[in-house]
């Protein structure tokens, strides 16, 4: 049986960047399918497994009066034991806003009159039971190109099958919440290299910051506490059957202090056999 991605989420929050990535990471993509469709073309793939040994199948509003029979669809798949996951791309509404008028492309849903704005709401609307169902949430707001492409390798190199996987990513809080993220670690209350000034234009990634951040005997007790409520939280999620968890980890400006406890965290979860990747959101702002 191929592996089965089904991609879904807001216009405008970058399926199209996405399914790029996906045929860059070995993926066969379909964009646009109608959603009564996917079953007959899974069907068609599992008898072409050499060729579409993975499958990634981009649908969402743009199908119209089809769109609205896929949750119908998906039940189906389930009770009929088709495995598949579900990526759900999302993004702040203001920012979806902004996209489509500095592209000036047409919303799918902005007909009647409709405003652009409410069409987004409406949208939103018609996606929550998808948000609710996904497998992989990815809040694009902050995101650039490459950053997208960096989050779904990390995700999906590899077997999506393999099991549970962990994210540690580190951001400022000055540029927003990290609004994907299951937990969401706040270390502005440790010692901040930025008021250092040879320290300022280094980052979490360098050594020096790193030591400076764990200088104070509170920062190290903060550090093993941290490690056992994750190393006790983490395996009541595997128990749940939650394949991703997203570990944000916020400070001001999102380079110093989150990086350096985004490394620290990822790095002890490889040690003790998670699937575990570190992404710095705000590092280069």
């Amino acid at each position: 049986m191929s592996e089965i991605l089904i991609v879904t989420g807001m216009s405008g929050a970058g399926k199209s960047q996405a399914a790029n990535a996906l045929e860059d990471l070995g993926y066969y993509c379909v964009d646009n399918i109608p959603p009564s469709i996917i079953p007959v073309f899974i069907n068609f793939a599992g008898h072409n497994d050499g060729e579409m040994g993975r499958l990634a199948i981009i649908t969402d509003v743009r199908g119209g009066e089809m769109f609205e029979t896929i949750i119908g669809v998906l039940d189906q798949m389930k009770e009929e034991k088709t495995p598949y996951r579900i990526l759900f791309l999302d993004s702040a509404d203001d920012v979806l806003v902004r996209r489509y008028k500095e592209n000036r492309r047409r919303h799918p849903l902005c007909d009647d009159g409709v405003s652009l704005s409410e069409a987004v709401e409406k949208e939103r609307k018609m996606l929550s039971e998808l948000r609710f169902r996904a497998d992989f949430l990815v809040d694009t707001s902050h995101l650039s190109v490459a950053q997208l492409k960096e989050r779904l390798s990390s995700l999906f190199f590899g077997n999506v099958n393999q099991g549970f996987r962990v994210q540690c990513m580190s951001f400022g809080f000055k540029y927003g919440p990290a609004t994907e993220a299951d937990l969401v670690i706040d270390v502005r209350c440790l010692p901040n290299p930025f008021y250092v000034p040879q320290l300022r234009p280094k980052t979490g990634l360098d050594q020096e910051v790193r030591d400076y951040v764990l200088s104070e005997s509170e920062s190290r007790t903060y550090k093993d506490k941290l490690f056992d409520f994750i190393d006790y939280s983490l395996p009541l999620y595997c128990k749940e059957g939650k394949s991703q968890l997203i570990i944000a980890i916020g400070c001001t400006g999102g380079k110093h202090r989150s990086v350096t406890f985004a490394e620290l965290i990822a790095s002890h979860l490889r040690e003790a056999g998670y699937i575990c990747t570190a992404t710095h959101r705000d590092i280069l702002k």
